[in-house]
């Protein structure tokens, strides 16, 4: 390795969307010195995405699930990482168990936010000046920086590596013809309720686009099986369903075939903003300027109701407005 090198390990988020604006901060890493290396700790799903982050040397999986302690799992796991003599732990997650690896791994640089008592476990702790990072990438992004440096004006854009073969591999292994437009609706949110627009909105639009001759796909987890089907039933099984159906690296290959994608704020609109695909992103009980679509092409709808944003994953008044207020019209003429 070149004199210059410097071996990083960045403990990852849990969250499609976070990992997705987690190639911010791999970009400024690698545009501070090109010569780094940097390894990704996160769960085994994520590695398709780290594949197609051309910034990233490997993924190392984290054996424990989302919020398990695993002390002793985690102290094995350190323990393993020790001859690979990293340099630095930039630590995304705000957790104390988060850090644990990187301190029985004898890293010697341990840097992340203040958060959960873990000010021994870290070296280089920073506070988190919410006023200032008000983004969560721009959180991301700051950590990669020097101690002190005030944040740049500008941030790179996550971007995902996209392979034609990969492209015609998924092609063949579903039998799809791609000969027109196609719309994406992602119409899931992992969060909760309080996140989706409503079935009936998701199927007026795909009604709408089939009789324009669009292909309509739709997107999501075993969780949106069922919403998926109705939106289906009721554009007549036109749609090509695939949700539950694929892998995230299949999702992230198919996702990249198409035209436009109509999202809820879900971790599938960052894949979609980092694919460079135009979006109509749907808000409700989140906050755009948190969170937003990193991407030029992308639309917002959110109609900043006094009770929003939340952040709750049910609606606390039990009627949704700031989703079933925004009308399908809305989001054809942003379409458009």
């Amino acid at each position: 390795m070149s004199a210059l090198s410097h071996k990083i390990l960045v403990v990852g988020p849990s969250w499609v969307g976070d990992m997705v604006m987690a190639q911010s901060l791999f970009m400024t890493l690698k545009k501070n010195n090109r010569h780094c290396q940097i390894d990704v700790l996160a769960p085994q799903w994520s590695f398709s995405l780290l594949d197609r982050m051309p910034e990233v040397e490997k993924g190392i999986a984290m054996p424990m699930g989302h919020g398990k302690l695993g002390l002793k799992t985690r102290l094995d796991l350190g323990k393993s990482l020790k001859p690979s003599n990293y340099d630095q732990a930039i630590l995304l997650p705000n957790s104390l168990k988060s850090a644990l690896t990187p301190f029985f791994a004898n890293i010697p640089l341990r840097t992340g936010y203040i958060g959960e008592c873990r000010w021994g476990l870290l070296n280089d702790a920073r506070k988190l000046n919410k006023n200032l990072l008000t983004m969560t990438v721009q959180r991301f992004v700051a950590l990669g920086l020097a101690k002190n440096r005030s944040f740049p004006e500008q941030f790179p854009i996550p971007k995902l590596a996209i392979e034609p073969a990969k492209q015609k591999a998924v092609c063949k292994q579903f039998r799809l013809t791609v000969n027109n437009k196609i719309l994406a609706l992602c119409p899931g949110a992992e969060y909760g309720p309080a996140k989706r627009w409503p079935v009936s909105h998701y199927a007026e639009i795909a009604q709408q686009k089939i009789k324009q001759g669009w292909q309509v796909w739709i997107f999501g987890s075993v969780k949106d099986v069922a919403v998926a089907e109705q939106i289906n039933v009721a554009s007549e099984g036109l749609c090509t369903d695939f949700t539950g159906k694929t892998s995230m690296a299949e999702a992230v290959d198919l996702m990249s075939l198409v035209d436009t994608v109509v999202t809820n704020d879900s971790g599938l609109m960052h894949v979609a903003a980092a694919l460079d695909k135009n979006i109509v992103a749907i808000y409700g009980s989140s906050d755009p300027g948190f969170t937003p679509p990193l991407h030029n092409k992308a639309k917002v709808i959110y109609l900043n109701l006094s009770c929003s944003p939340c952040f709750k994953r049910e609606c606390p008044l039990g009627h949704s407005d700031c989703l079933n207020n925004i009308k399908p019209d809305q989001v054809l003429e942003s379409i458009h």
